[in-house]
């Protein structure tokens, strides 16, 4: 039997290519998001390309206890690589953006990703094998004024996703936490309503390298990935410049390329 991923965010960008590199290695997928038009065009595409049954789930990520039901909508199936992959960001001031959206972020990227990473978990470390991949960012490295919560959640991620690698060792099961640099994908369109602030250009990757990276990463059982040379400069800038420092940087770089 094939073995089975899940991938949250799977319709588009990042988890869309993660899921064809699943895909393309023979893993049966599961793909969560919340756009039914694009799950259904992605179950299309990859099962036209490759042998490989495809389940799609809309489901809100953002939602508390979203993961109980994604748990039980898939029965009896056994998660053997996990896709931590959905999020968004928000541009502003914290004391001037929205709280409902900002509760939404920090459900998704702190409650749905622990909560479905413990649940998976369970099964895997009673198998006594399995993969996840948590995706964080370049921004997990720095404080980020003007997407305080946003580089913060990462932040928590990429901690969390270190501690329990650690605690994994040697139990067949192993957690990576991919940290890429700005990615072309749709990422940018959500981050503010207003599209003249939408427009970090500098340092752009490709999103089929950086999932690439990121997958060859998760295989070999690496705890972090950070794709590209500059931005493994920029994620040890932080421990050798004071900290303040760091946060005055990253602001003139969100206010130099968001500016009208």
């Amino acid at each position: 039997m094939k073995k089975a991923a899940l991938i949250t965010g799977g319709a588009s960008g990042l988890g869309l290519e993660l899921a064809l590199l699943l895909a393309k290695d023979a893993y049966n997928l599961v793909l969560v998001d919340i756009n039914p038009e694009s799950l259904e065009q992605a179950k299309t595409d990859i099962e036209k390309a490759y042998a490989v049954d495809v389940r799609i789930l809309k489901k809100d990520l953002s939602v508390q206890n979203v993961a109980i039901d994604i748990m039980n909508e898939l029965g009896t199936i056994e998660i053997d690589v996990l896709v931590n992959n959905a999020g968004f960001g928000l541009f502003g001031t914290f004391h001037s953006t929205d709280w409902e959206r900002e509760s939404q972020m920090l459900n998704l990227h702190v409650m749905t990703t622990t909560h479905l990473t413990k649940l998976v978990l369970q099964g895997m470390a009673e198998r006594g094998s399995g993969k996840i991949l948590n995706l964080s960012s370049l921004a997990a490295f720095q404080p980020g004024p003007l997407m305080s919560l946003y580089y913060a959640t990462k932040g928590y991620i990429l901690s969390f996703s270190e501690a329990i690698a650690n605690e994994l060792k040697g139990t067949g099961v192993t957690v990576t936490a991919l940290c890429p640099g700005p990615t072309k994908t749709s990422f940018q369109k959500v981050v503010s309503s207003d599209s003249s602030k939408n427009k970090i250009t500098f340092n752009m990757a490709c999103p089929k390298a950086v999932a690439a990276y990121g997958y060859k990463a998760m295989m070999k059982g690496k705890t972090y990935a950070i794709p590209g040379a500059f931005n493994k400069f920029l994620a040890t800038l932080p421990r050798v410049i004071p900290r303040n420092l760091a946060a005055k940087i990253v602001r003139n770089i969100q206010e130099k390329n968001r500016k009208d």
